[in-house]
């Protein structure tokens, strides 16, 4: 069946089942019915094969078994799918918490904002509606009063008027939307700096409600509240597994016992356990965090008092950054209280899931259970196998981690929620603290804690043995899938052909770790050449700059920049005119020899006669 289809298939399903419970007049979520069509799908009992395609009979025996499990109002596993459920739909972790908290409150403020942002005013009367508008969003986002209140709105008018007066609405408005939004949350913060101090020095601050003495008395409260449920859980819990325990070791009490389903009792009141614990963290690290923000906040209020002590002005550059510093502890006292108020919430209505115990275990059958028996509290069962630890010298392939020879040993990962998986399997279900002190077991990058040495042992031998038998357990149990964290065991139970299909978000892994390598950039030092050109039409460019700079005279100006600097003078030696002496020159003249011919013209003869005649001067005539 394509996977398109099969969903739908599925969607049908289940809104048939959910009408069904209606009719009956049980109300019942899509994700509580769809948990259950997964647990009696899996739970082989029923005979429903995942490889194969439901047909109509199959859909209507689906349906039949869903119904009737989930109109069984006296089950305590029932009970434990809808506490599973509910937690899984209501808790998420600290971050997400408020990310969602303040997600909520800008989708409040958008549309206020946008007014704002989005407003076009010119007339006076316009400017004055925008700001009173500015003063209401100021108060809404800071949470410090209602903008009703004319006295809190007069006093969040003034404190916003110090810092931003009526006259910067024109500048304001010409601003990009993305400016605006950043400069109201900015106003705000500041605003809220300046109530705050002003509430601090007894001038001001109506309607601020004192957030750190509320939290000072609520989060003792709530962990007061929590611990005592927590108490009362583990009480009912260890006088469960002592009951089991004693069944355990009588197998005909067992089935006087059966229709009591104590093991589904101790798997709910186990769940709500974990469940308390974990809010219980929550509660711890918010006090801390409490803590640590009543500290900073006192040493701002006692900085900014010194900054303005007995002074008529001070610089904004001073006083702004610790107003903001302010607002933001602030804010973070709100968050602590909603988040404080979400816990508390869900404290309460875990509760209402454990009303079973109530019908099926009063406290007179409870007594007439335990007879003789001594109950044992997880401690005790860990303290009795204290000293009994695993011999390294007796396992050559596995590899067992202790306290004292491992790193960040509190830190791994325990399969099942830290029970006992020996137990668990050998047991028929029951659930026993895991003792870390005997030896952790690493097997197949898992790691497995046991009750005693000989769990371990007997664990050690063939311990694909267990995890299938724990697998099969929780396959007729379906709480036990959350309870035990088996969810990574489960992938396998989609069809091999749709398993390409499936989205990965879906199949969410037990553990996760980060790894990262570092690398050097460059080994060896850089030997770039920046004034290298590859381009010959570049080179001539260069070449032709170049030449025209030779043929270039620079001058220089005075400017407005530079006519007030000092004036800077060089001295020099201007050139001397210089000559050099040499010999003068003598010699004697010669006479230059003339000698002429006549008669070469010849005459009235034919035969020409020449004659040479000599005109050189004599030398002494020179």
């Amino acid at each position: 069946m394509p996977l398109t289809q099969a969903e739908s298939v599925i969607k049908n399903i289940i809104r048939e089942i959910g009408q069904e419970c209606a009719a009956h007049g049980e109300i019942v979520s899509e994700t509580l019915v769809a948990f259950m069509v997964k647990a009696v799908v899996l739970d082989p009992s029923n005979g429903f094969n995942i490889e194969r395609t439901l047909v109509k009979s199959d859909v209507q025996k689906l349906v039949k078994l869903c119904v009737t499990r989930l109109l069984d109002t006296k089950n305590p596993s029932l009970d434990t799918i809808k506490m599973q459920v509910y937690f899984d739909m209501n808790y998420t972790s600290r971050e997400d918490f408020l990310e969602e908290h303040h997600r909520v409150l800008e989708s409040r403020l958008s549309s206020v904002s946008r007014e704002i942002t989005d407003n076009r005013a010119s007339a006076r009367e316009e400017l004055e509606s925008l700001y009173r508008k500015i003063v209401s969003y100021v108060l809404l986002r800071s949470g410090l009063g209602s903008p009703t209140d004319i006295k809190i709105v007069r006093e969040a008018t003034a404190a916003l008027q110090s810092v931003f007066p009526q006259t910067e609405l024109a500048t304001f408005l010409t601003l990009t939307k993305k400016d605006k939004e950043r400069q109201l949350k900015e106003l705000t913060m500041i605003v809220t700096g300046i109530r705050l101090f002003n509430r601090d020095c007894g001038k001001g601050g109506e309607g601020i409600d004192d957030l750190p003495a509320i939290l000072h008395e609520a989060i003792p409260a709530t962990t007061q509240y929590i611990d005592a449920q927590l108490q009362n859980a583990q009480d009912q819990v260890y006088r469960y597994t002592a009951i089991l325990e004693k069944v355990t070791k009588n197998p005909l009490l067992g089935k006087e016992l059966e229709q009591y389903m104590l093991k589904e009792a101790l798997y709910n009141m186990r769940q709500y356990e974990i469940f308390l614990q974990i809010i219980l963290s929550d509660v711890i690290t918010c006090a801390q965090e409490v803590e640590m923000m009543m500290k900073q906040f006192a040493a701002q209020l006692e900085q900014l008092k010194m900054t303005v002590k007995s002074k008529t002005a001070v610089p904004t550059s001073q006083v702004f950054p610790i107003f903001m510093a302010l607002a933001n502890l602030w804010t973070s006292f709100q968050d602590e209280t909603v988040l404080i108020s979400i816990l508390s919430n869900l404290t309460t209505h875990l509760e209402p899931f454990l009303g079973a115990h109530e019908a099926l275990f009063p406290e007179k059958v409870m007594q007439g259970l335990l007879g003789d028996v001594t109950v044992k509290t997880d401690a005790n069962r860990i303290e009795e196998h204290m000293e009994y630890r695993v011999h390294l010298s007796d396992f050559k392939k596995l590899e067992w981690f202790f306290p004292e020879t491992t790193a960040n040993f509190d830190k791994l990962l325990i399969q099942y929620r830290g029970f006992c998986g020996y137990s668990f399997a050998t047991s028929d279900g029951l659930l026993l603290p895991g003792n870390p002190a005997i030896g952790i077991l690493k097997y197949k990058e898992k790691y497995y804690t046991f009750n005693t040495r000989d769990a371990a042992y007997s664990f050690a031998e063939n311990p694909e043995n267990y995890i299938d038998l724990i697998k099969e357990k929780a396959k007729k149990n379906a709480e036990l899938i959350q309870l035990l964290e088996l969810h990574q065991q489960f992938e396998t139970l989609i069809p091999y052909s749709q398993m390409r299909d499936v989205d990965k978000h879906y199949i969410k892994p037990i553990t996760r770790s980060e790894n990262s390598t570092q690398t050097d950039t460059h080994i060896l030092q850089p030997t770039i050449v920046r004034s290298y050109e590859w381009n010959e039409w570049e080179l001539r460019r260069k070449a032709i700059k170049l030449a025209n700079l030779r043929q270039k005279i620079t001058h220089s100006v005075q400017t407005d920049l530079s006519h007030m600097r000092r004036e800077n003078s060089s001295q020099v030696y201007p050139p001397k005119n210089t000559g050099t002496q040499s010999m003068t020159e003598d010699g004697s003249q010669v006479p230059r020899p003339q000698v002429y011919i006549s008669g070469l013209r010849g005459g009235r003869s034919k035969v020409t006669h020449g004659v040479k005649v000599n005109l050189t001067r004599a030398v002494e005539e020179t």
